[in-house]
């Protein structure tokens, strides 16, 4: 599965990355070895940290599916007993 990110935030990563490469690196790296690296690290590691995310919501999502029937709970044949109650009442 490639990993797609749109033109506005390709366009921000690669800068990013010239920036990076500027600062920690003490060399300058163009426009398009910037992009070039942004293509490897999205289709190379990509995928590590997009199956990470949905491992992350999956487990999440079984822990709220497993709290379903207690949150929503509905106890069974309470209308006699409703009904028995309040004819106690009276």
């Amino acid at each position: 599965m490639t990993i797609e990110i749109s033109k506005e935030a390709r366009k921000e990563a690669i800068a990013s990355i010239e920036r990076y490469f500027l600062e920690n690196m003490e060399e300058k790296i163009g426009n398009i070895a910037a992009g070039a690296l942004l293509g490897y690290f999205l289709e190379e590691i990509g995928p590590l940290v997009y199956n990470q995310a949905v491992a992350d919501v999956q487990e999440r999502l079984q822990v709220r599916v497993s709290e379903l029937d207690i949150e929503h709970h509905e106890d069974e044949f309470q209308y006699w007993r409703k009904f028995d109650r309040q004819k106690k009442g009276k």
